[in-house]
């Protein structure tokens, strides 16, 4: 038996292989991240329209050139921003588009086999039968595009993007032009065919539910510059800065002054209340009793109870007197909009709404853990 024998790689040439180093230069944007290479993962690209995420996906394909800029593939240069490209058809890429870019002139055999070049026909069959089988879409053979559902045709256009089995795959939207229900019944499959794949994927999204779903991590973007990298949890629940807080969607974000610091439990005052935040994590720049902070809740961190009826829990909890002053139905949930002493929202469902009996002018305790309140620093006590 024949063994591979690999060449010893000094530690910092090993980093750089198993990394795409990327800083796109293009128009307004100027961005820099890292993606891990080793083990696949998925890499979620977040922010508004306009934020630049498709510049860097185009870029990091070769649609469009960096200026100034670099892309580094596993310690290969794709683009040193002065000229010197791999062109697209040499990186192996598999690029999936918002509008899937299917060939209506083409079936569905024809259109995942349309980039395979040099390949015998056996085993171009087999490859475009592997690539349907491993998208859940083996029943599509045989039709044409204009015979599909969106959702196959999403289906069909990922398998088109596997079957040359590419170094990276980059996915621009790819839930977007679906229904409702089509979209949240793909997330959870997508994430299954790319984890069953094995390559590592870039995807570009301004849905918080498919960041959630799909990411191992996120990468914010605003105005064209990285704001924030890191796991869904972090960068949902603990946003680094006011305009991350807006842009994941935290629902309460008002402004606060610290006014006691006891190790990890950190006091706040808050429009006429105090709110207690118990970090479970050191902060890279510990809070100091006058510190301007933005508190940072999420609607569903609130539950609502009615007075008397609070109860304490093993958390550390902020019990706060409320009164309702909005209820409106959110999707499968209703939000309900509180003065506590200061504006805060809760989601609670429809069934405790009616259990409740709750009205707008209802009088309710907001209860908050601690753990569950968010401090971002706006400015250093003096």
């Amino acid at each position: 038996m024949r063994r591979t024998v690999r060449p010893v790689v000094p530690a910092a040439a090993s980093a750089a292989n198993d990394l795409l180093d990327v800083h796109v230069r293009r128009h307004v944007v100027d961005a820099r991240l890292a993606v891990p290479l080793a083990g696949g993962g998925v890499t979620v690209l977040f922010g508004p329209s306009g934020a630049g995420k498709t510049t860097i996906l185009r870029c990091i394909a070769g649609l469009d050139r960096t200026e100034g800029g670099h892309i580094t593939m596993a310690g290969t240069n794709w683009d040193d921003g002065a000229g010197s490209s791999v062109p697209a058809r040499h990186r192996r890429v598999g690029y999936l588009f918002q509008d899937h870019a299917l060939f209506p002139h083409l079936g569905v055999e024809a259109n995942v086999a349309f980039g395979l070049h040099r390949v015998g026909a056996s085993e171009r069959n087999e490859r475009v039968r592997a690539a349907l089988a491993a998208v859940g879409a083996a029943e599509c053979t045989g039709r044409t595009v204009d015979e599909l559902s969106g959702g196959e045709a999403q289906r069909v256009a990922l398998a088109r993007a596997l079957v040359t089995e590419p170094r990276l795959l980059l996915l621009d939207e790819p839930l977007s032009a679906l229904d409702a229900p089509t979209r949240a019944r793909l997330r959870t499959d997508l994430r299954r065919m790319l984890e069953l794949s094995g390559i590592p994927a870039l995807i570009v999204t301004h849905d918080r539910s498919e960041a959630l779903v799909l990411a191992d991590r996120v990468v914010v973007l605003i105005d064209g510059t990285v704001r924030q990298v890191g796991s869904p949890e972090e960068v949902f629940d603990r946003p680094a800065d006011p305009d991350v807080a807006r842009i994941v969607g935290i629902e309460t974000a008002t402004p606060g002054v610290v006014s006691h610091v006891d190790d990890d439990l950190i006091q706040v005052d808050v429009g006429t209340r105090q709110l207690t935040a118990l970090t479970l994590e050191q902060p890279v720049e510990p809070h100091n009793v006058g510190d301007q902070v933005l508190v940072c809740v999420r609607a569903q961190d609130v539950a609502i109870e009615l007075p008397g009826a609070a109860g304490g829990g093993r958390s550390p909890r902020n019990q706060l007197p409320a009164e309702i002053t909005s209820i409106t139905t959110d999707g499968a949930l209703v939000r309900v909009e509180l003065d506590a002493g200061f504006a805060l929202t809760a989601y609670i469902t429809r069934p405790a709404l009616a259990e409740l009996e709750l009205d707008v002018g209802s009088r309710v305790v907001a209860s908050v853990k601690s753990p569950a309140v968010h401090l971002i620093t706006r400015r250093r006590a003096e």
